[in-house]
């Protein structure tokens, strides 16, 4: 359950800063890179503030 809530959430904030580079400002690029670089990190590292935080509020997988 977890990790769908991730991809969900990791792919909800990819469609949205596109979106918003789009029809707003190309700075909103710079959202996208920043959520490509956590998950490349979560990747490296087995480590996510997301699943932390899910976690805290104690849902499990």
């Amino acid at each position: 359950m977890k990790n769908r809530i991730v991809r969900a959430f990791a792919g909800s904030f990819v469609l949205i800063s596109l979106l918003l580079a789009h029809y707003i400002d190309a700075n909103w690029y710079w959202f996208t890179a920043f959520v490509g670089a956590n998950l490349l990190q979560s990747s490296i590292t087995k480590w996510c503030l997301l699943e932390t935080i899910l976690t805290k509020f104690e849902i499990e997988d």
